[in-house]
């Protein structure tokens, strides 16, 4: 297999993992951060993939001071960010081909749980791009036998996938914590999805992509595991926790905490219904308890469950 070689920007949890199964491949990796003594400039040099892993809030930063380095026409931008710009409310993929629109940016998302993947515990991922060959080349990369990496051509899809499964994350993680029980954990998760399909509908992203790997895969994982930080923002809240308590003592970013604010934004420019995640802003917000959001979405009115 061909060497190739990956600069890695993000040296958390998931940067780290994804570093790993890069070198498994026999791939030379560069792993980044800003505590990291090399510079950017020499991380990225001659690196024909950047793959970026950091934090939502950091990306337009990092991506301006690229832009400020020499970089080849060649390289490939990978976003591994799940997460929604506060200011522009773009994702991270449209960040970077913003300021690289000449540069194939390739979206990875799935229903990966780094500390599994770091366990060496079996996992499938999506690579998605509108240039097909830069989405093969990453898939190779990072393909193993326990990691199954697979393609698809809808980039925004699979972002907002991985994106927007991080709030009803949070929602799952209060139904748990106040002891709701399977049934309504299985309806929170349904609707979640439905959810998620009418915001990526007015993007333009397509409705199949989300019942993949990125969308379905993602949100049963992200809703079901104490390891998601997103969870467990939801269950702490459930607890009686204090939010700024909760992600004082998080152990990473939980990115559906921003993603809420700026989903809601979009949801009243676009006059769109999101009840769940109405309710969850409305919590993170303080303004209801766990037990009040509840109530809320079980007395809305009655309803088709499609309407066509």
């Amino acid at each position: 297999m061909q060497t190739t070689t990956i600069a890695v920007l993000g040296a958390g949890a998931w940067g780290t993992a994804l570093a790993s199964l890069g070198e498994e491949n026999g791939n030379q990796v560069r792993l980044w951060s800003r505590q990291t003594p090399q510079t950017l400039a020499t991380v990225i040099k001659d690196a024909e993939i950047i793959l970026s892993a950091i934090s939502i809030k950091g990306v337009n930063d990092v991506a301006g001071q690229i832009k400020s380095i020499p970089v080849s026409p060649t390289q490939i931008f990978v976003t591994a960010t799940k997460g929604l710009d506060p200011q522009t409310m773009n994702t991270p993929s449209q960040i970077w081909q913003r300021i690289f629109p000449q540069h194939p940016v390739v979206v990875l998302s799935g229903p990966n749980l780094s500390q599994e993947i770091m366990q060496e515990l079996p996992a499938a991922t999506v690579v998605a791009s509108s240039n097909h060959a830069a989405a093969e080349l990453v898939q190779s990369v990072f393909s193993s036998g326990r990691f199954r990496v697979y393609t698809n051509p809808d980039p925004l899809g699979v972002e907002l996938g991985g994106t927007l499964k991080n709030v009803m994350a949070i929602a799952a993680g209060v139904c748990d914590g106040l002891y709701l029980g399977t049934n309504a954990k299985a309806a929170l998760v349904t609707r979640g999805l439905t959810e998620m399909v009418r915001i990526a509908n007015i993007w333009g992203a397509k409705q199949e992509t989300f019942y993949g790997l990125s969308g379905l895969g993602d949100l049963l994982v992200t809703c079901n595991s104490p390891l998601s930080r997103n969870y467990q923002v939801g269950y702490q809240l459930a607890m009686g926790k204090p939010l700024s308590e909760i992600l004082l003592n998080l152990s990473g970013t939980a990115e559906g905490v921003n993603t809420c604010q700026v989903l809601m934004r979009i949801a009243q420019q676009e006059n769109v219904t999101i009840p769940i995640s109405e309710q969850v802003y409305r919590l993170l917000q303080g303004e209801v308890t766990p037990r009040q959001a509840l109530e809320e979405l079980m007395l809305r009115n009655t309803k088709p469950e499609y309407n066509h």
